[in-house]
Protein backbone atom coordinates (compact mmCIF):
# COMPACT_ATOMS: atom_id res chain seq x y z
CA UNK A 1 0.00 0.00 0.00
CA UNK A 2 1.60 3.88 -0.90
CA UNK A 3 0.92 6.25 1.87
CA UNK A 4 2.24 9.50 2.10
CA UNK A 5 3.94 10.33 5.29
CA UNK A 6 1.25 12.00 7.70
CA UNK A 7 -0.20 11.13 10.88
CA UNK A 8 -3.34 8.13 10.85
CA UNK A 9 -6.49 8.95 12.96
CA UNK A 10 -8.95 6.71 13.25
CA UNK A 11 -13.00 6.96 13.40
CA UNK A 12 -13.63 5.27 16.33
CA UNK A 13 -16.98 3.16 16.89
CA UNK A 14 -18.58 0.66 19.09
CA UNK A 15 -21.98 -1.86 19.43
CA UNK A 16 -25.39 -1.84 21.67
CA UNK A 17 -27.53 -4.56 20.94
CA UNK A 18 -30.37 -4.02 18.38
CA UNK A 19 -33.83 -5.64 17.74
CA UNK A 20 -33.75 -8.09 15.46
CA UNK A 21 -33.06 -12.63 15.57
CA UNK A 22 -29.87 -13.74 15.60
CA UNK A 23 -29.45 -15.66 12.14
CA UNK A 24 -26.82 -18.53 10.72
CA UNK A 25 -23.36 -17.67 9.41
CA UNK A 26 -22.78 -18.26 5.65
CA UNK A 27 -20.39 -21.90 5.24
CA UNK A 28 -17.63 -19.67 4.26
CA UNK A 29 -18.13 -17.42 7.26
CA UNK A 30 -17.87 -19.87 9.75
CA UNK A 31 -14.99 -22.07 8.29
CA UNK A 32 -13.37 -18.55 8.63
CA UNK A 33 -14.82 -17.83 12.01
CA UNK A 34 -14.13 -21.51 13.26
CA UNK A 35 -9.72 -20.55 13.01
CA UNK A 36 -10.78 -18.01 16.23
CA UNK A 37 -9.63 -14.41 16.83
CA UNK A 38 -6.52 -13.62 15.28
CA UNK A 39 -4.13 -10.45 13.87
CA UNK A 40 -4.56 -10.64 9.86
CA UNK A 41 -7.90 -12.05 9.12
CA UNK A 42 -8.84 -8.85 7.55
CA UNK A 43 -8.83 -6.96 4.16
CA UNK A 44 -8.81 -3.23 3.30
CA UNK A 45 -9.40 -0.23 0.76
CA UNK A 46 -7.68 2.85 0.19
CA UNK A 47 -8.28 5.79 -1.60
CA UNK A 48 -7.35 9.61 -1.69
CA UNK A 49 -10.10 11.63 -0.49
CA UNK A 50 -12.34 13.16 -3.42
CA UNK A 51 -12.68 16.39 -2.45
CA UNK A 52 -11.56 18.46 0.57
CA UNK A 53 -13.78 17.49 3.55
CA UNK A 54 -13.67 17.56 6.92
CA UNK A 55 -13.10 15.12 9.10
CA UNK A 56 -17.01 15.32 10.55
CA UNK A 57 -18.13 15.06 6.95
CA UNK A 58 -15.91 11.73 6.97
CA UNK A 59 -17.24 9.86 9.69
CA UNK A 60 -20.98 11.03 8.83
CA UNK A 61 -20.10 9.51 5.36
CA UNK A 62 -19.05 6.90 6.80
CA UNK A 63 -21.57 6.22 9.17
CA UNK A 64 -23.99 6.55 6.42
CA UNK A 65 -22.34 3.45 4.27
CA UNK A 66 -23.05 1.21 7.84
CA UNK A 67 -26.11 1.81 7.84
CA UNK A 68 -26.59 1.05 4.25
CA UNK A 69 -25.23 -2.48 4.98
CA UNK A 70 -27.04 -4.56 7.39
CA UNK A 71 -23.61 -6.79 7.25
CA UNK A 72 -22.11 -3.93 8.66
CA UNK A 73 -24.05 -4.08 11.47
CA UNK A 74 -23.86 -7.40 12.62
CA UNK A 75 -21.51 -8.89 14.76
CA UNK A 76 -20.07 -13.00 14.91
CA UNK A 77 -20.73 -14.31 18.95
CA UNK A 78 -20.80 -17.60 19.65
CA UNK A 79 -18.84 -20.38 18.79
CA UNK A 80 -16.98 -20.66 22.16
CA UNK A 81 -13.83 -18.30 20.53
CA UNK A 82 -16.02 -15.01 22.77
CA UNK A 83 -17.09 -16.25 26.09
CA UNK A 84 -14.40 -14.89 27.73
CA UNK A 85 -14.97 -11.40 26.09
CA UNK A 86 -18.57 -10.64 27.09
CA UNK A 87 -17.57 -9.73 31.42
CA UNK A 88 -18.02 -6.20 31.57
CA UNK A 89 -18.82 -4.69 28.39
CA UNK A 90 -21.28 -2.41 27.69
CA UNK A 91 -22.85 -4.35 24.51
CA UNK A 92 -23.49 -7.31 26.41
CA UNK A 93 -26.80 -8.88 25.60
CA UNK A 94 -28.78 -11.77 27.69
CA UNK A 95 -28.34 -13.47 24.74
CA UNK A 96 -24.60 -13.84 25.23
CA UNK A 97 -24.83 -16.78 27.95
CA UNK A 98 -27.31 -18.75 25.61
CA UNK A 99 -25.93 -21.80 22.90
CA UNK A 100 -22.23 -20.33 23.49
CA UNK A 101 -20.71 -22.77 21.54
CA UNK A 102 -23.40 -22.23 18.42
CA UNK A 103 -21.78 -19.69 16.02
CA UNK A 104 -24.45 -16.63 14.76
CA UNK A 105 -24.54 -13.49 13.46
CA UNK A 106 -26.17 -11.17 15.67
CA UNK A 107 -27.47 -7.11 14.68
CA UNK A 108 -26.48 -4.55 16.76
CA UNK A 109 -26.69 -0.73 16.19
CA UNK A 110 -23.30 0.83 15.25
CA UNK A 111 -22.81 4.47 17.35
CA UNK A 112 -19.83 6.69 17.29
CA UNK A 113 -17.38 7.53 19.62
CA UNK A 114 -15.49 10.22 17.70
CA UNK A 115 -12.08 10.42 16.67
CA UNK A 116 -8.68 9.00 17.74
CA UNK A 117 -5.44 8.99 17.11
CA UNK A 118 -3.37 5.57 17.09
CA UNK A 119 -0.18 6.32 18.93
CA UNK A 120 2.64 6.22 16.72
CA UNK A 121 6.24 6.43 16.98
CA UNK A 122 8.27 9.25 15.68
CA UNK A 123 8.73 8.93 12.24
CA UNK A 124 6.67 5.81 11.91
CA UNK A 125 5.36 4.35 8.63
CA UNK A 126 1.36 4.83 9.24
CA UNK A 127 1.16 1.48 7.34
CA UNK A 128 2.73 0.40 10.74
CA UNK A 129 0.19 2.18 12.53
CA UNK A 130 -2.75 0.89 10.28
CA UNK A 131 -1.60 -2.69 10.77
CA UNK A 132 -1.83 -2.35 14.42
CA UNK A 133 -5.35 -0.58 14.53
CA UNK A 134 -6.67 -3.14 11.61
CA UNK A 135 -4.96 -6.41 13.28
CA UNK A 136 -6.84 -5.56 16.45
CA UNK A 137 -10.38 -3.89 15.63
CA UNK A 138 -10.75 -5.78 11.73
CA UNK A 139 -10.66 -9.76 13.51
CA UNK A 140 -13.76 -12.10 13.20
CA UNK A 141 -15.37 -11.25 16.88
CA UNK A 142 -14.61 -7.93 16.60
CA UNK A 143 -17.50 -5.83 17.86
CA UNK A 144 -17.34 -4.29 15.35
CA UNK A 145 -15.37 -5.91 13.16
CA UNK A 146 -14.53 -2.53 10.96
CA UNK A 147 -12.37 0.64 11.10
CA UNK A 148 -12.32 3.85 8.95
CA UNK A 149 -9.14 5.82 9.21
CA UNK A 150 -7.36 8.96 7.82
CA UNK A 151 -3.96 9.34 6.65
CA UNK A 152 -3.32 13.54 6.53
CA UNK A 153 -0.32 13.94 5.19
CA UNK A 154 2.06 16.59 6.44
CA UNK A 155 2.76 17.79 3.23
CA UNK A 156 -0.37 20.36 2.66
CA UNK A 157 -0.20 19.71 -1.41
CA UNK A 158 -1.00 15.90 -1.12
CA UNK A 159 -4.64 14.96 -0.39
CA UNK A 160 -5.44 12.66 2.56
CA UNK A 161 -6.55 8.99 2.19
CA UNK A 162 -9.10 7.51 3.21
CA UNK A 163 -8.33 3.27 4.55
CA UNK A 164 -11.51 1.35 5.36
CA UNK A 165 -10.53 -2.28 6.95
CA UNK A 166 -13.08 -4.86 7.35
CA UNK A 167 -12.43 -8.05 8.65
CA UNK A 168 -12.98 -10.89 5.42
CA UNK A 169 -15.99 -12.28 6.71
CA UNK A 170 -17.89 -9.35 6.12
CA UNK A 171 -16.49 -8.40 2.39
CA UNK A 172 -14.95 -9.68 -0.82
CA UNK A 173 -13.10 -7.91 -3.29
CA UNK A 174 -16.04 -6.54 -5.04
CA UNK A 175 -17.57 -5.15 -1.65
CA UNK A 176 -14.20 -3.33 -0.94
CA UNK A 177 -15.35 -1.61 -4.75
CA UNK A 178 -19.32 -0.82 -3.55
CA UNK A 179 -17.75 0.17 -0.40
CA UNK A 180 -15.80 2.66 -1.71
CA UNK A 181 -18.14 4.05 -4.20
CA UNK A 182 -20.97 4.38 -1.37
CA UNK A 183 -18.55 6.38 0.26
CA UNK A 184 -17.59 8.46 -2.08
CA UNK A 185 -21.43 9.30 -3.31
CA UNK A 186 -22.56 10.16 0.18
CA UNK A 187 -20.00 12.27 0.86
CA UNK A 188 -20.75 13.86 -2.35
CA UNK A 189 -24.30 13.70 -1.36
CA UNK A 190 -22.97 15.89 2.26
CA UNK A 191 -21.43 18.78 -0.07
CA UNK A 192 -24.56 19.12 -1.90
CA UNK A 193 -26.79 19.70 1.53
CA UNK A 194 -28.12 16.15 0.31
CA UNK A 195 -29.36 13.48 2.89
CA UNK A 196 -26.07 10.90 2.47
CA UNK A 197 -26.84 7.92 -0.02
CA UNK A 198 -30.16 9.68 -1.51
CA UNK A 199 -28.25 9.02 -5.32
CA UNK A 200 -28.00 5.38 -4.38
CA UNK A 201 -29.47 2.53 -5.83
CA UNK A 202 -30.98 0.15 -2.87
CA UNK A 203 -28.78 -2.37 -1.67
CA UNK A 204 -29.88 -5.90 -0.60
CA UNK A 205 -28.69 -7.28 2.77
CA UNK A 206 -26.35 -9.89 2.23
CA UNK A 207 -28.03 -12.14 5.06
CA UNK A 208 -31.05 -12.81 2.71
CA UNK A 209 -28.47 -14.36 0.25
CA UNK A 210 -27.19 -16.96 2.60
CA UNK A 211 -30.94 -17.52 3.22
CA UNK A 212 -31.73 -18.13 -0.26
CA UNK A 213 -28.62 -20.04 -0.73
CA UNK A 214 -29.74 -22.41 2.07
CA UNK A 215 -33.34 -22.99 0.91
CA UNK A 216 -32.19 -24.05 -2.74
CA UNK A 217 -32.98 -27.75 -3.41
CA UNK A 218 -30.22 -29.68 -2.52
CA UNK A 219 -27.14 -30.25 -5.18
CA UNK A 220 -27.98 -32.48 -8.19
CA UNK A 221 -26.17 -36.35 -6.98
CA UNK A 222 -23.19 -35.50 -10.00
CA UNK A 223 -22.16 -32.28 -8.15
CA UNK A 224 -21.74 -34.91 -4.70
CA UNK A 225 -19.71 -37.45 -7.18
CA UNK A 226 -17.10 -34.91 -8.45
CA UNK A 227 -16.70 -33.14 -5.22
CA UNK A 228 -16.06 -37.04 -3.99
CA UNK A 229 -13.71 -37.71 -6.69
CA UNK A 230 -12.07 -34.24 -5.78
CA UNK A 231 -11.13 -34.94 -2.29
CA UNK A 232 -10.30 -38.52 -3.23
CA UNK A 233 -7.89 -37.65 -5.40
CA UNK A 234 -6.21 -35.19 -2.70
CA UNK A 235 -6.15 -37.89 -0.18
CA UNK A 236 -9.24 -36.30 1.30
CA UNK A 237 -7.27 -32.72 1.00
CA UNK A 238 -7.61 -29.74 -1.11
CA UNK A 239 -5.73 -29.64 -4.21
CA UNK A 240 -2.02 -28.68 -3.45
CA UNK A 241 0.99 -26.95 -4.87
CA UNK A 242 2.79 -29.44 -6.76
CA UNK A 243 6.34 -27.84 -6.36
CA UNK A 244 8.68 -27.81 -3.12
CA UNK A 245 7.61 -25.87 -0.75
CA UNK A 246 10.44 -26.50 1.81
CA UNK A 247 9.34 -27.19 5.70
CA UNK A 248 5.70 -26.10 6.02
CA UNK A 249 4.73 -27.61 9.24
CA UNK A 250 3.60 -25.13 10.29
CA UNK A 251 2.78 -21.38 8.49
CA UNK A 252 6.01 -19.62 7.65
CA UNK A 253 6.30 -15.78 7.30
CA UNK A 254 4.51 -14.73 3.70
CA UNK A 255 6.49 -13.75 0.83
CA UNK A 256 4.19 -11.31 -1.48
CA UNK A 257 5.58 -11.05 -5.11
CA UNK A 258 3.20 -8.24 -7.55
CA UNK A 259 4.16 -8.83 -11.05
CA UNK A 260 2.93 -5.76 -13.59
CA UNK A 261 2.80 -8.28 -16.59
CA UNK A 262 0.35 -6.56 -19.37
CA UNK A 263 -0.16 -3.09 -19.77
CA UNK A 264 -3.42 -1.85 -21.10
CA UNK A 265 -2.06 -2.88 -24.80
CA UNK A 266 -1.01 -5.79 -23.80
CA UNK A 267 -4.42 -6.67 -22.46
CA UNK A 268 -6.10 -5.58 -25.80
CA UNK A 269 -3.40 -7.95 -27.60
CA UNK A 270 -4.75 -11.05 -24.99
CA UNK A 271 -8.12 -10.43 -25.05
CA UNK A 272 -7.86 -10.47 -29.25
CA UNK A 273 -5.76 -13.61 -28.89
CA UNK A 274 -8.48 -15.50 -26.71
CA UNK A 275 -11.24 -14.22 -29.17
CA UNK A 276 -9.70 -15.57 -32.06
CA UNK A 277 -9.39 -19.18 -29.87
CA UNK A 278 -12.86 -18.71 -28.71
CA UNK A 279 -12.39 -18.35 -25.29
CA UNK A 280 -11.89 -15.54 -22.78
CA UNK A 281 -9.02 -14.72 -21.43
CA UNK A 282 -8.99 -16.80 -18.24
CA UNK A 283 -8.60 -19.88 -19.80
CA UNK A 284 -5.51 -18.35 -21.54
CA UNK A 285 -4.01 -17.85 -18.40
CA UNK A 286 -5.31 -21.54 -17.35
CA UNK A 287 -3.77 -23.13 -20.66
CA UNK A 288 -0.54 -21.32 -19.93
CA UNK A 289 -0.49 -22.50 -15.96
CA UNK A 290 -1.02 -25.65 -16.91
CA UNK A 291 1.52 -25.69 -19.40
CA UNK A 292 4.34 -24.28 -17.07
CA UNK A 293 3.20 -27.16 -14.44
CA UNK A 294 3.59 -29.97 -17.15
CA UNK A 295 6.97 -28.42 -17.79
CA UNK A 296 7.99 -27.99 -13.98
CA UNK A 297 6.57 -31.20 -12.06
CA UNK A 298 4.80 -33.32 -14.96
CA UNK A 299 1.60 -32.96 -13.95
CA UNK A 300 -1.96 -30.47 -14.99
CA UNK A 301 -3.27 -28.00 -12.98
CA UNK A 302 -5.00 -28.89 -9.85
CA UNK A 303 -6.40 -25.65 -7.77
CA UNK A 304 -9.32 -24.46 -5.91
CA UNK A 305 -10.68 -21.62 -7.53
CA UNK A 306 -12.87 -18.92 -4.97
CA UNK A 307 -15.77 -17.95 -8.00
CA UNK A 308 -18.46 -15.24 -6.93
CA UNK A 309 -22.12 -16.25 -5.73
CA UNK A 310 -23.50 -12.77 -7.30
CA UNK A 311 -25.61 -14.68 -9.97
CA UNK A 312 -29.27 -13.80 -9.69
CA UNK A 313 -30.64 -14.29 -13.97
CA UNK A 314 -33.48 -12.34 -13.07
CA UNK A 315 -32.08 -9.03 -11.62
CA UNK A 316 -28.96 -7.21 -10.24
CA UNK A 317 -29.96 -7.34 -6.91
CA UNK A 318 -26.80 -8.43 -5.65
CA UNK A 319 -24.36 -5.62 -7.31
CA UNK A 320 -24.54 -3.22 -4.70
CA UNK A 321 -24.21 -5.55 -1.58
CA UNK A 322 -21.52 -6.00 0.52
CA UNK A 323 -21.00 -8.93 1.83
CA UNK A 324 -18.72 -12.43 1.48
CA UNK A 325 -19.94 -13.41 -1.79
CA UNK A 326 -17.24 -15.64 -2.53
CA UNK A 327 -17.58 -19.50 -2.51
CA UNK A 328 -14.50 -21.99 -3.15
CA UNK A 329 -14.95 -24.72 -6.30
CA UNK A 330 -12.01 -26.57 -7.82
CA UNK A 331 -10.54 -26.54 -11.28
CA UNK A 332 -8.92 -29.12 -12.49
CA UNK A 333 -7.13 -29.00 -16.38
CA UNK A 334 -4.45 -31.97 -17.48
CA UNK A 335 -4.97 -30.50 -21.30
CA UNK A 336 -3.53 -27.28 -21.92
CA UNK A 337 -5.38 -26.58 -25.00
CA UNK A 338 -7.22 -23.04 -24.15
CA UNK A 339 -10.64 -24.85 -25.29
CA UNK A 340 -10.07 -27.57 -23.08
CA UNK A 341 -9.51 -24.84 -20.50
CA UNK A 342 -12.07 -22.72 -21.05
CA UNK A 343 -14.80 -26.30 -20.42
CA UNK A 344 -12.68 -26.64 -17.18
CA UNK A 345 -13.60 -22.96 -15.91
CA UNK A 346 -17.01 -23.70 -16.85
CA UNK A 347 -17.07 -26.55 -14.75
CA UNK A 348 -15.47 -25.30 -11.87
CA UNK A 349 -18.26 -22.33 -11.71
CA UNK A 350 -20.80 -24.61 -12.19
CA UNK A 351 -19.35 -26.61 -8.95
CA UNK A 352 -19.37 -23.32 -6.78
CA UNK A 353 -23.02 -22.82 -7.98
CA UNK A 354 -23.79 -25.22 -5.05
CA UNK A 355 -24.47 -24.78 -1.43
CA UNK A 356 -20.98 -26.22 0.26
CA UNK A 357 -22.10 -26.78 3.74
CA UNK A 358 -24.52 -29.87 2.74
CA UNK A 359 -22.27 -31.36 0.22
CA UNK A 360 -18.66 -31.67 2.22
CA UNK A 361 -20.59 -32.45 5.63
CA UNK A 362 -19.60 -35.93 5.73
CA UNK A 363 -16.28 -34.72 5.10
CA UNK A 364 -16.31 -32.32 7.94
CA UNK A 365 -16.36 -29.16 6.22
CA UNK A 366 -13.48 -27.88 3.82
CA UNK A 367 -10.77 -29.13 4.50
CA UNK A 368 -7.77 -26.74 6.10
CA UNK A 369 -4.76 -28.52 3.82
CA UNK A 370 -1.17 -27.53 4.64
CA UNK A 371 0.57 -26.20 1.06
CA UNK A 372 -3.22 -25.35 -0.44
CA UNK A 373 -3.09 -23.94 -3.90
CA UNK A 374 -5.15 -21.33 -4.95
CA UNK A 375 -6.07 -18.84 -8.47
CA UNK A 376 -8.37 -15.68 -8.46
CA UNK A 377 -9.21 -14.40 -11.57
CA UNK A 378 -10.67 -10.43 -11.34
CA UNK A 379 -11.48 -8.20 -14.01
CA UNK A 380 -12.55 -4.94 -12.75
CA UNK A 381 -13.65 -3.84 -16.22
CA UNK A 382 -16.33 -6.52 -16.17
CA UNK A 383 -17.82 -5.05 -12.46
CA UNK A 384 -21.03 -3.14 -12.67
CA UNK A 385 -19.23 -0.61 -9.99
CA UNK A 386 -17.66 2.48 -11.26
CA UNK A 387 -15.36 3.92 -8.80
CA UNK A 388 -12.98 7.23 -9.62
CA UNK A 389 -9.41 5.58 -10.83
CA UNK A 390 -8.72 9.27 -10.32
CA UNK A 391 -8.90 8.64 -6.36
CA UNK A 392 -5.92 5.37 -6.65
CA UNK A 393 -7.90 2.85 -5.05
CA UNK A 394 -5.94 0.13 -3.47
CA UNK A 395 -6.66 -3.28 -2.51
CA UNK A 396 -4.70 -4.00 0.87
CA UNK A 397 -4.33 -7.69 2.06
CA UNK A 398 -2.96 -8.15 5.81
CA UNK A 399 0.84 -9.56 6.08
CA UNK A 400 0.13 -13.29 7.72
CA UNK A 401 1.98 -16.37 8.28
CA UNK A 402 0.78 -18.95 5.57
CA UNK A 403 1.84 -22.72 4.66
CA UNK A 404 -0.51 -21.90 0.89
CA UNK A 405 0.31 -20.78 -2.24
CA UNK A 406 -2.42 -17.80 -3.39
CA UNK A 407 -2.33 -16.26 -6.39
CA UNK A 408 -4.55 -13.34 -7.85
CA UNK A 409 -4.74 -12.24 -11.40
CA UNK A 410 -6.05 -8.94 -11.47
CA UNK A 411 -7.27 -7.30 -14.81
CA UNK A 412 -8.22 -3.32 -14.37
CA UNK A 413 -7.95 0.05 -16.83
CA UNK A 414 -3.96 -0.87 -15.64
CA UNK A 415 -2.80 -3.61 -17.11
CA UNK A 416 -2.38 -7.30 -16.16
CA UNK A 417 -1.09 -8.17 -13.06
CA UNK A 418 -0.41 -11.33 -10.98
CA UNK A 419 -0.05 -10.80 -7.16
CA UNK A 420 0.96 -14.33 -5.60
CA UNK A 421 1.57 -15.13 -1.86
CA UNK A 422 3.54 -18.20 -0.23
CA UNK A 423 5.80 -19.40 2.36
CA UNK A 424 8.92 -17.70 3.10
CA UNK A 425 11.05 -20.59 2.85
CA UNK A 426 14.11 -21.06 0.58
CA UNK A 427 12.82 -24.01 -1.21
CA UNK A 428 9.32 -22.14 -2.01
CA UNK A 429 11.07 -18.96 -3.33
CA UNK A 430 12.78 -21.02 -5.84
CA UNK A 431 9.67 -23.09 -6.88
CA UNK A 432 6.92 -20.78 -6.62
CA UNK A 433 9.07 -17.56 -7.58
CA UNK A 434 10.32 -19.51 -11.15
CA UNK A 435 7.11 -20.79 -11.75
CA UNK A 436 5.90 -17.30 -11.91
CA UNK A 437 8.76 -15.76 -14.05
CA UNK A 438 8.04 -18.75 -16.55
CA UNK A 439 3.76 -18.01 -16.19
CA UNK A 440 4.49 -14.24 -17.03
CA UNK A 441 6.90 -14.61 -19.37
CA UNK A 442 4.24 -17.07 -21.34
CA UNK A 443 1.17 -14.71 -21.05
CA UNK A 444 3.51 -12.02 -22.71
CA UNK A 445 4.45 -14.37 -25.43
CA UNK A 446 0.70 -15.16 -26.36
CA UNK A 447 0.59 -11.05 -26.08
CA UNK A 448 3.16 -10.31 -28.17
CA UNK A 449 3.08 -12.19 -31.31
CA UNK A 450 3.37 -9.45 -33.76
CA UNK A 451 6.57 -8.47 -32.06
CA UNK A 452 7.61 -11.73 -31.82
CA UNK A 453 10.39 -13.79 -34.44
CA UNK A 454 9.15 -17.04 -35.60
CA UNK A 455 10.85 -20.16 -34.46
CA UNK A 456 10.89 -24.38 -35.49
CA UNK A 457 7.94 -24.79 -36.97
CA UNK A 458 6.49 -21.46 -37.29
CA UNK A 459 6.37 -21.02 -33.25
CA UNK A 460 6.25 -17.19 -32.34
CA UNK A 461 8.68 -16.43 -29.94
CA UNK A 462 8.79 -13.09 -28.20
CA UNK A 463 12.11 -10.79 -27.93
CA UNK A 464 13.41 -12.18 -24.18
CA UNK A 465 14.07 -8.26 -23.44
CA UNK A 466 10.41 -7.75 -24.14
CA UNK A 467 9.14 -10.32 -22.25
CA UNK A 468 11.10 -9.53 -19.05
CA UNK A 469 10.21 -5.68 -19.00
CA UNK A 470 6.41 -6.28 -19.71
CA UNK A 471 6.45 -8.85 -17.23
CA UNK A 472 8.40 -6.64 -14.61
CA UNK A 473 7.56 -6.79 -10.92
CA UNK A 474 6.18 -3.79 -9.07
CA UNK A 475 8.44 -2.94 -6.54
CA UNK A 476 5.87 -1.96 -3.74
CA UNK A 477 7.48 -0.95 -0.59
CA UNK A 478 7.02 -3.24 2.05
CA UNK A 479 9.15 -6.09 3.41
CA UNK A 480 12.30 -7.16 2.31
CA UNK A 481 12.62 -8.25 -1.01
CA UNK A 482 12.16 -12.21 -1.67
CA UNK A 483 15.24 -12.43 -4.29
CA UNK A 484 17.22 -9.74 -6.47
CA UNK A 485 14.42 -10.09 -8.99
CA UNK A 486 11.55 -10.20 -6.96
CA UNK A 487 10.00 -8.13 -3.93
CA UNK A 488 7.40 -8.26 -1.45
CA UNK A 489 4.42 -6.08 -1.16
CA UNK A 490 2.61 -5.64 1.75
CA UNK A 491 0.29 -3.30 4.05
Amino acid sequence: MSLPDGVVHRFATDVTPAHGEDRSPSFDQARHASLGPRPGSWMAVAFTLPFPADRDEVARAWLAVVARHETLRTVLTGGGHDRDEHAGRTDRDDRDDDNDDELRLRPVTVRPLGWRTPPAEPGEDPRAVLRRVFDKACCPFARPAHALCLVEPRDERERPVVVIGLDHCHVDAWSLLVLMRDFCSCLDDLACGLEPGTCLPPATAFAAHTAELAARPPAPDEVHRRWAAILARGGGEMPVFPLDLGDISTPREEVVEVRDVLDPAGVAALDEAAAAGGVRMISLAIAEMTAVLHRRAGVGLRAVLPVHSRHDVRTARWNDSVGWFITNSVIECDDPDPAACAVAVREAVDLGSHALGPILAPYGGMPHTPGMFAISWLDHRRLPVDVDLSLSPQHVSAAIRTDGVMVWFVVSGSGLHVRCRYPGTEAARGSVGGWLDELCAGLVRRATPAAGRTGPGGQVEADHEQVSGAARRTPVPGRPAATPRRATARA
